[in-house]
């Protein structure tokens, strides 16, 4: 039982971690990069479908060109990116959608920069809400006498050790990411 505790919470936290790096690797750092459609969904037939399901992306310089193997569905990409909420204005030449990426300017950078940290900062809180829920859990545990003492105290070091251990994991994803937005 002492060790369900550990294993549980190493897997929360893991998935609070993996939840915060897929979020930071939607963030727009100003590259041309398709990960930034993976979110953007067309209807496709009926079906909502990734843009990235109907299209082959391909980059060029500070671009994205996105070429449908459908042409009628050129409009429909272009008007799915237009609502995104990604501030990006794509170009429909009737063959391809182009997607820009102007260089941006340092004030764009801090402003990601700072978004990254509010996503990091979500992981970071997670992480320590899963610490708290378990130690109440182990508390609760000893009171009924379902664990010692001993195995009380090794088990809050231990799950002390795991959430400075994913708490460090999101102080690097962070610094990946700003370092990724930063370089220009």
């Amino acid at each position: 039982m002492v060790n369900s505790f550990i294993k549980t919470t190493e897997e929360k936290m893991k998935k609070s971690v993996e939840k915060i790096a897929e979020e930071l690797k939607h963030l727009r750092t100003g590259r041309a990069t398709p990960a930034v459609l993976e979110e953007i969904k067309i209807d496709y037939y009926g079906v909502p479908t990734p843009v990235l399901q109907v299209a082959q992306v391909t980059t060029e310089e500070r671009q994205l060109v996105i070429k449908p193997w459908e042409r009628n569905l050129l409009n429909v990409i272009e008007k799915a990116i237009l609502a995104s909420d990604l501030g990006l204005t794509p170009v429909n030449d009737g063959t391809v959608v182009r997607i820009n990426f102007p260089t941006p300017t340092t004030e764009q950078r801090q402003k990601w920069v700072k978004k990254a940290k509010e996503i990091v900062e979500e992981g970071k809180v997670a992480v320590r809400n899963i610490r708290r829920d378990i130690l109440k859990d182990i508390k609760d545990k000893k009171k009924a006498g379902e664990i010692s003492e001993d195995d009380e105290k090794r088990l809050e070091k231990e799950i002390q050790n795991l959430t400075d251990k994913y708490v460090a994991e999101l102080d690097k994803l962070f610094e990946k990411k700003e370092k990724e937005i930063m370089e220009f």
